[in-house]
């Protein structure tokens, strides 16, 4: 059995299994949408393999990160344009 790990998406908790991409926690919290282009077009994931960068998200603070590619650990916040 895997076990769960809990984060926040846009300040909602959420609970994944513990070695799930950043991605899946956007998706489970109820969002495609990752974050905005520069003429407000909503963005989710598109390559799945961190070429294309239209996953990015805010973690910890950090900004410009790759969901697809970020591992979901405990007590993650997670923010996106919306």
């Amino acid at each position: 059995m895997t076990s769960q790990i809990k984060v926040k998406v846009n300040g909602k908790e959420v609970q994944v299994a513990s070695g799930n991409l950043v991605t899946t926690a956007v998706i489970k919290a109820g969002s495609l949408s990752h974050r905005k282009s520069i003429t407000g077009e909503p963005r989710g994931p598109l390559c799945g393999m961190g070429v294309c960068f239209e996953c990015r998200v805010t973690i910890n603070r950090f900004q410009y990160v790759r969901a697809c590619q970020t591992i979901c650990e405990e007590g993650m916040e997670i923010q996106t344009d919306e």
